[in-house]
């Protein structure tokens, strides 16, 4: 049977993709990391590698097996770190930054305080990044917008949380604001979300439900790129009303609801169906069940 050492060799080379880069990572030669991983096909009986000169890439079994091993090396991991309550050792999760900025950051400090022996590596970034991550066992979970398409077969979504959708603008701006939303949406310069991701998406069926069409100035992958520009008097823009911050009683920009819109950004927890960090993500869910309400936007000063 393959040691415990080849399985975290083989990760190596896949997250690198040669057995030079894997080696530097872990400590052996090249020759010496390509000896461990014909051992690995040898006892697997199967190849996990197309080998062209002297490059290697993983071939569909090779893919597949990553998941399933990452999740075997944690368990194994996990036995240094035993405790009475499940929750300790490191779990790695991803998450949009602008969950970060609100609800999701209250609920790993919650876990951290409830848990001191639990360690969150913690990765920042875009929701569909973070789908095919967690499919192949690189993420225990990751908190993302409502996935637009079915998952694959394994991978489950949870909802924690939603977000209404709002027009915010500055209030001191360098530009001459609309009386009505609908005048500044047509007339401000405006700040569009980047309409490959999942949010701005979402962004875009407001806009088609408003019946405007803007006047686009930039278009950003960041809501903290975008609020810090509406706060300097740059434009406007519609973005998720972030839950847990409070925009109402902001002194530089202004949250004004978009007249007729009920959508929302839904946010929650992507993971497996089947993992070793199940008692982490049950925590982070019921987190969401049990808390108490927080701030929405009164909106109203501008009709």
């Amino acid at each position: 049977m393959p040691s415990i050492r080849v399985f975290k060799t083989f990760l190596a080379v896949a997250k690198h993709g040669s057995f030079a880069a894997a080696g530097m990572e872990i400590g052996l030669t090249a020759a010496g990391v390509g000896l461990q991983m014909r051992a690995l096909e040898e006892d697997l009986g199967q190849a996990l590698f197309d080998r062209a000169g002297r490059g290697v890439v993983l071939n569909t079994t090779g893919r597949l097996a990553v998941a399933p091993i990452t999740d075997l090396v944690r368990r194994y991991e996990a036995l240094a770190t035993v405790d009475t309550d499940g929750l300790s050792g490191t779990v790695v999760v991803g998450a949009l930054v602008s969950a970060l900025m609100g609800a999701f950051a209250d609920a790993l400090w919650a876990l951290k305080r409830e848990h001191p022996g639990l360690e969150v590596k913690l990765f920042a970034g875009l929701s569909a990044d973070f789908a095919p991550k967690v499919e192949r066992g690189e993420l225990d979970a990751a908190v993302v917008t409502q996935p637009p398409r079915a998952l694959p077969t394994g991978v489950k979504w949870t909802p924690l949380y939603s977000e209404p959708m709002i027009l915010i603008v500055p209030r001191r701006p360098h530009f001459k604001m609309g009386l009505q939303a609908h005048d500044t949406l047509r007339q401000a310069p405006y700040l569009r979300f980047d309409r490959d991701t999942w949010t701005g998406q979402l962004v875009e069926q407001v806009l088609s439900r408003a019946g405007v069409t803007v006047n686009e100035s930039l278009e950003l992958n960041s809501v903290e790129a975008i609020v810090a520009l509406v706060r300097q008097g740059f434009g406007v823009s519609i973005v998720p009303q972030l839950d847990n911050v409070d925009w109402d009683h902001d002194r530089d920009l202004e949250v004004v609801p978009v007249p007729g819109n009920r959508i929302q950004r839904h946010v929650g927890l992507i993971e497996r169906t089947s993992h070793s960090r199940t008692r982490f993500t049950e925590e982070i869910k019921q987190h969401f069940k049990t808390r108490a309400p927080r701030h929405r936007p009164g909106g109203g000063q501008r009709p």
